[in-house]
C-alpha cells in the first residue's frame, strides 16, 4: 500500500482531517527561505504531541548544522525529521549517531541525472528519501512547497537504486498522483499545495487526492 503524508498541517484542523482521511504522516513546517506551510515552534510543538499513533509526526528543517538540528529536535520532538537542505555526510553521520531511535528523511531536490547520485550517497546515512521539486542554490532557494512536477523517470531511477523507502512528492494532486505511482512505483506520496485552497486543507481536494492513491494501489 502506498503510503501518504499530508504535509504543510498547520494547525489542529488540519491535523484532525489529514488523520481522518487516513495519513500515514504528516509535516509541520519549520522557518524555509521560502515556500508554504511556516509555522511557529510553538504550534508545532502543539501538534507533534497531538499527532496520534501511528500517524508519524514529521518536521520540515533547513537547518544543516549539528548543534542547531539537536537543539530543534531537543525543543519539538518529532517522530521524524525531514532535512530539506543538503547535508554535509560527516553532518549527517554524527545526527544519525545522535538521534538514535529518530526516522531521518533527506530531501533530493531531482534536476537532472546528478540528482541520482546524490541520493545513492545519501540513502545508507537515513531511513527514508523524499523526491522533490526545488533549487538548493541561487538568492531564493526553493526547499518545496513549489507546486511544479519533475522528472518522474529520474524518481524511478533513483527508486529502483537504493534500499530505502523513497517518498514522491513536488507538484502532486488528485489528477497526477496515479500516473505518476504507476511510473515511480514510490513507498510513499508526499502532498502540500495539491489538496489545498487559499492557503487551507481542502477536504474535497483531500478525499479525491486519497481516492486516487487507493485506486493507484
Amino acid at each position: 500500500m502506498v503510503r501518504t503524508k499530508i504535509c504543510c498541517i498547520k494547525n489542529r484542523n488540519e491535523l484532525d482531517l489529514a488523520v481522518a482521511h487516513g495519513a500515514a504522516a504528516v509535516g509541520f513546517v519549520s522557518h524555509m527561505p521560502s515556500g508554504p506551510g511556516v509555522i511557529s515552534p510553538e504550534t508545532i510543538a502543539e501538534l507533534v504531541k497531538a499527532t496520534p499513533f501511528p500517524v508519524w509526526s514529521e518536521l520540515l528543517t533547513s537547518l544543516t548544522e549539528l548543534p542547531d538540528l539537536l537543539a530543534q529536535y531537543k525543543l519539538l520532538k518529532p517522530a521524524a525529521l525531514q532535512l530539506c537542505q543538503p547535508l554535509e555526510m560527516g553532518v549527517l553521520a554524527d545526527l544519525r549517531e545522535a538521534l538514535t531511535g529518530v526516522t531521518l528523511v533527506h530531501v533530493v531536490h531531482v534536476e537532472n541525472r546528478a540528482s541520482i547520485d546524490e541520493a545513492v550517497a545519501y540513502a545508507p546515512l537515513v531511513d527514508g528519501l523524499l523526491l522533490d521539486t526545488g533549487n538548493t542554490e541561487g538568492p531564493i532557494r526553493e526547499l518545496g512547497g513549489t507546486g511544479r512536477t519533475h522528472d518522474w523517470a529520474l524518481d524511478a531511477e533513483i527508486v529502483q537504486k537504493v534500499q530505502v523507502p523513497v517518498f514522491l512528492a513536488g507538484g502532486l494532486n488528485a489528477a497526477n498522483v496515479g500516473k505518476a505511482i504507476a511510473t515511480v512505483q514510490p513507498f510513499g506520496v508526499d502532498v502540500c499545495n495539491g489538496v489545498r485552497t487559499n492557503d487551507n486543507l481542502d477536504q474535497e481536494k483531500l478525499h479525491a487526492f486519497m481516492a486516487a492513491v487507493m485506486n493507484a494501489d
